[in-house]
């Protein structure tokens, strides 16, 4: 009898996902410094594809000024679509599906990454980092624009043959950014109570739904990423994110995506320390919406430890350093997963040069 990791799901947009193992979106910084794909970022998404039900890549920006850090991939002019496309097709030839994470940074961004352009976001507060730079807030009509921009990119991800999109809506990005009371202080439409500050993100999941029916000749993933919770005050708590999941289920998302750094996070709430948040997502969600588990996840205990609450398992850091992780895990060979410490990995496991000085950071 398979084990539940390898059974295959079929999405509510008709795409099957040949097993419950995924990629996690990671950046990488190997894309040149216009966003287009590179042929190093190609090989290394290929050779961590094989044994894989899906593959979400790093971020890609739907607008020039929605930039967050240089060589990142871009998905906001139609001249990226030959290597998109090469990308897509590159990740199916090893069986995996294709998805592709679309995003705009708003606020997490600075002046020297956009050529000398302030940051916008909802309004202008500064992010609670160091250095962070103040953003200007945006304009009606840069709004309506993002959005529209959103839906470009999800034509380019169709044209190129992508099996799917996923919206990030998490890791302090913009559309976290108009949710968050703290990033959003304005005083029209789109801020207020949480019904507002879901306004940008019901405009958003509109124009990507409308795109997607209009341009897809065939099943066509969208997923939603999110955060449970921010840091600092006014934020996101995880009640709004509870509340933020109801409003989630009356679109056709194909699943949601909790963006943790490890799967059995308890929440600030003391509400909700009984158990992890993964295990509140889950319960809340009431399988109307497959979930993503995400988050430390580097052997067979923990996979199935994540799909007692989720329905998918997504992989990061542990793939970067063990490209073939998904096919041992397939074939039963646990005894050959790398468990060293990953910053003992990082001197011994080959890495090109962006991707390393880049990884060198995380670990």
């Amino acid at each position: 009898m398979a084990k539940i990791e390898q059974l295959p799901l079929t999405l509510r947009s008709g795409v099957t996902l040949p097993n419950r193992i995924m990629m996690s979106p990671m950046t990488t910084q190997q894309s040149f410094y216009n966003g287009t794909v590179t042929q190093d970022e190609i090989a290394y998404y290929a050779a961590r594809a094989r044994g894989l039900g899906a593959v979400i890549t790093g971020a890609a920006n739907v607008q020039a000024d929605g930039k967050g850090w240089p060589g990142e991939l871009s998905i906001a002019d139609d001249q990226m679509l030959p290597e998109l496309t090469e990308l897509a097709k590159a990740i199916q030839a090893k069986g995996a599906k294709a998805i592709i994470q679309i995003f705009h940074a708003g606020r997490m961004t600075d002046r020297s990454t956009l050529g000398g352009v302030q940051p916008v976001s909802a309004s202008a507060v500064a992010a609670p980092r160091p250095g962070a730079e103040t953003p200007r807030a945006m304009t009606l009509a840069e709004i309506e624009q993002v959005i529209k921009s959103f839906g470009a990119a999800t034509k380019r991800a169709i044209e190129a043959g992508f099996d799917g999109i996923e919206l990030h809506g998490a890791n302090t990005y913009l559309i976290q950014q108009f949710f968050s009371p703290h990033s959003n202080r304005r005083t029209d439409q789109y801020d207020g109570d949480r019904q507002a500050r879901f306004t940008f993100i019901k405009e958003l999941l509109t124009e990507v739904f409308e795109t997607v029916h209009q341009y897809a000749k065939r099943p066509f993933i969208v997923g939603y990423r999110i955060s449970p919770e921010e840091f600092e005050t006014p934020g996101i708590r995880f009640a709004d994110t509870l509340w933020l999941l109801t409003q989630l289920q009356n679109f056709d998302l194909d699943y949601i995506h909790l963006s943790e750094n490890d799967y059995q996070r308890i929440a600030q709430d003391p509400d909700y320390q009984d158990h992890s948040m993964l295990f509140y997502v889950h319960q809340a969600l009431q399988g109307k919406l497959p979930l993503i588990g995400v988050g430390n996840v580097r052997n067979r205990q923990d996979v199935t430890q994540v799909l007692a609450d989720a329905e998918l398992v997504a992989v990061g850091r542990q793939l970067i350093f063990d490209p073939d992780w998904a096919l041992k895990l397939q074939q039963g060979a646990d005894e050959t997963m790398l468990t060293a410490p990953f910053k003992e990995a990082l001197k011994s496991i080959p890495l090109n040069t962006p991707l390393r000085d880049f990884v060198a950071t995380m670990v």
